[in-house]
């Protein structure tokens, strides 16, 4: 057995193993969420532990059939339920689902559905089915308009615009209205769009002749500010059309830009609210620079800007120029005031400077900067590149070796810069085998625990914060080793993280569904850490993932993107329910992903591109040249693709050293990304 099978089958069972001993795989039916065929281990920790799969395989069959019956809205009685629900630990999920029906049904008056309710939240208090009904009662009152039995059971640090609303209301309807005003002013006075339930608030405040024109008018310019011209305009009808009049031109140019700013140019003394003039030009400019870049000109002279004035649309000008990697995008900025290149404005000239080739001026940009961005492993990189680039090489290398222990992208660039493989460092976060157990035992986590098996993430999550609340800091962080016993990948990711422990690969790099990445690289001569680096990042192995575009499973396919690469691949068509199975999906997903790698060249980097940001953005991004592909990485202008790109790159780096526990070379990471057809990927020449 090669010696990935062995290292990451420690990662996280091996742990597992070490507490208890080997136990038998769950049924299909059972699966945990990162269960799939094959190379599955859940494993039971022996029969004296209460929470060990076995013992409570039939309350959760019956649990989860239960659950559905109540809330596809049979009449499920606690006479009907299963025997060995009685003692399941999620029993009062079963409860809580009764009574949020019952609730849902009430009319009227206060009745039977509530004080079941008010029994349930003191029976539960502080524990997450505890403030689920909680809300499921607040929400029904409210809709009935059963103000005093609302307060009555609303909690007093529950927060909400919609539940603020509700509290300002029931008081308005209990006639306590002391010092009422300023407290509807205050939710009044947003740059979003607020809840219907807001509206009888403020109509209150109109009626006490406290909502004018003035109030009115500030809350249009706050929805402007924040970019809501849409919402912005319904708001200024309630204006005299002449105080409206040049809020609705502030909206235009948010809405129209084009259009607008060739009103501005053709009528300079157009009345527009300070700021308007700003935001419209920067819309432009971050939607079509080119036409912003045609107009710069002819606006800063019609309203006749000086140097300063017209600092800050030279600004948005060659911010918008950069992201469309335009060369003259260097020129405005030269044009800027210095006070108004903040950090941001500096990483966007850098990048320019880079595109161009000109690393003098990426250095300069960068010894610009902020200390604390200039520190940071990025920055420090491409400091390094231009001392290399301008032939100060003993100060490039000292900077290259001071971002090595970094463990990200950028230390594997160092690394190649340096002509050595790349190693990560990693650090074991140690446990204590009983003090696991011990933890994994308590209530919360036991019905967190439940609540995965059960499907039902959401839940689960809300008892493990929950359980982990009530520990020590040393407690808490042995959770970390409690998730991975489970199998709850994207928990144990997501609890490191917040632990701000990023190098314990065996933890935090599983390999699940190795059957099906091993299936999937045969098919489509991706190596398999590279496919398992697209999966981590795209679901951190949640079979059952789904975003709110609709992409779903393991690697996040569109429903039309999967049936292309089934058509195109030659394998079956797939259904929604087939996205789900790993098997499904991680073929399908490696098979989009080697397409796009193929359609540009065998470039890597810009197949990772198009798999998140679709082919005719990374299209749109190639280059006129050859350019190195860190330079055109760091040069994406989306920041979601940008880091997707990298952290995949260093994700299939540790994959690929965690197979093979030795060091890895990158010099491929040096190879030059070209348009395409050009032939050309060689790597690049300079050390």
């Amino acid at each position: 057995m090669p010696r990935s099978r062995n290292l990451l089958r420690t990662a996280c069972a091996a742990f597992a193993l070490a507490l208890a001993g080997a136990g038998a795989p769950l049924a299909d039916d059972d699966a945990s969420p990162a269960a799939g065929a094959g190379s599955e281990r859940v494993t039971r920790l022996g029969t004296e532990e209460p929470w060990q799969i076995e013992r409570y395989r039939d309350a959760r069959r019956a649990f989860k059939e239960t659950l559905e019956l109540i809330q596809a809205g049979a009449a499920v009685t606690e006479k009907d339920f299963a025997p060995e629900l009685r003692t399941y630990p999620l029993y009062p999920y079963l409860e809580a689902a009764r009574i949020e029906k019952a609730l849902a049904a009430s009319k009227g008056a206060p009745g039977a559905a509530d004080e079941a309710a008010r029994r349930f939240i003191a029976a539960h208090a502080g524990e997450p089915v505890g403030r689920d009904v909680r809300r499921a009662a607040v929400a029904s009152l409210a809709r009935r308009e059963q103000w005093r039995a609302f307060l009555d059971v609303l909690d007093p640090a529950a927060a909400g615009r919609e539940l603020d609303c509700h509290r300002l209301r029931a008081r308005i309807e209990l006639g306590d209205t002391d010092g009422l005003a300023p407290q509807i002013v205050d939710v009044w006075l947003s740059g979003n769009q607020l809840p219907l339930e807001c509206e009888p608030v403020f109509e209150w405040l109109r009626g006490q002749g406290l909502l004018g024109d003035d109030l009115v008018e500030r809350r249009v310019v706050l929805l402007l500010e924040n970019g809501q011209a849409a919402f912005a305009r319904v708001i200024a009808r309630r204006l005299p059309a002449d105080r409206a009049a040049p809020l609705l031109r502030w909206a235009e140019l948010l809405e129209h830009p084009l259009r607008a700013i060739d009103a501005a140019i053709a009528a300079p003394d157009t009345v527009l609210p300070a700021g308007a003039l700003l935001a419209g030009f920067s819309r432009l400019a971050r939607s079509a620079p080119s036409a912003a870049l045609e107009r710069y000109a002819a606006l800063t002279a019609a309203h006749g800007m000086g140097r300063r004035a017209a600092s800050p649309y030279a600004l948005a000008l060659a911010l918008g120029l950069a992201w469309d990697r335009r060369s003259e995008a260097l020129d405005y900025f030269a044009a800027v005031a210095p006070q108004d290149m903040n950090d941001y404005a500096l990483t966007w000239q850098t990048r320019a400077a880079l595109w161009a080739g000109d690393f003098a001026l990426a250095d300069e940009s960068i010894a610009a900067m902020s200390d604390a961005q200039r520190d940071e492993t990025r920055w420090r990189y491409w400091a390094a590149r231009a001392a290399e680039a301008e032939g100060q090489r003993a100060n490039a290398q000292a900077l290259y070796r001071s971002i090595l222990p970094t463990d990200n992208y950028y230390a594997a660039m160092a690394a190649a810069r340096l002509e050595r493989p790349a190693e990560p460092h990693p650090r074991t976060l140690a446990a204590d085998r009983q003090r696991v157990l011990d933890i994994a035992t308590q209530p919360a986590f036991v019905r967190a625990r439940e609540l995965v098996y059960a499907d039902l993430p959401w839940l689960a999550r809300a008892e493990w914060n929950h359980g982990r609340e009530a520990l020590d800091d040393a407690d808490r962080l042995l959770t970390i080793h409690v998730a991975a016993l489970w199998q709850w990948y994207d928990v144990v990711v997501a609890t490191a993280t917040r632990h701000r422990i990023f190098n314990d690969y065996e933890l935090l790099y599983p390999r699940p569904y190795e059957e099906a990445v091993d299936a999937a690289a045969e098919l489509t001569r991706l190596e398999p850490p590279l496919i398992y680096g697209v999966i981590r990042q795209e679901s951190l192995f949640r079979r059952r993932a789904a975003s709110a575009a609709g992409a779903l499973g393991l690697a996040q396919l569109l429903p039309d993107t999967a049936r292309r690469a089934a058509r195109r691949w030659g394998l079956p068509d797939p259904s929604y329910a087939d996205l789900f199975v790993p098997e499904t999906n991680v073929a399908l997903g490696a098979a989009e992903l080697r397409s796009l790698i193929d359609e540009f060249d065998g470039q890597i980097e810009v197949g990772l591109a198009g798999y998140n940001a679709g082919p005719n953005a990374a299209r749109r991004w190639l280059p006129e040249r050859p350019l190195d592909a860190d330079v055109w990485i760091e040069n994406i202008p989306y920041n979601e693709t940008r880091d997707y790109v990298q952290r995949v790159l260093w994700h299939s780096l540790v994959f690929a050293w965690l197979e093979s526990g030795e060091p890895r070379s990158t010099e491929a990471w040096l190879a030059k990304v070209a348009p395409l057809g050009s032939g050309e990927r060689e790597l690049h020449a300079e050390r």
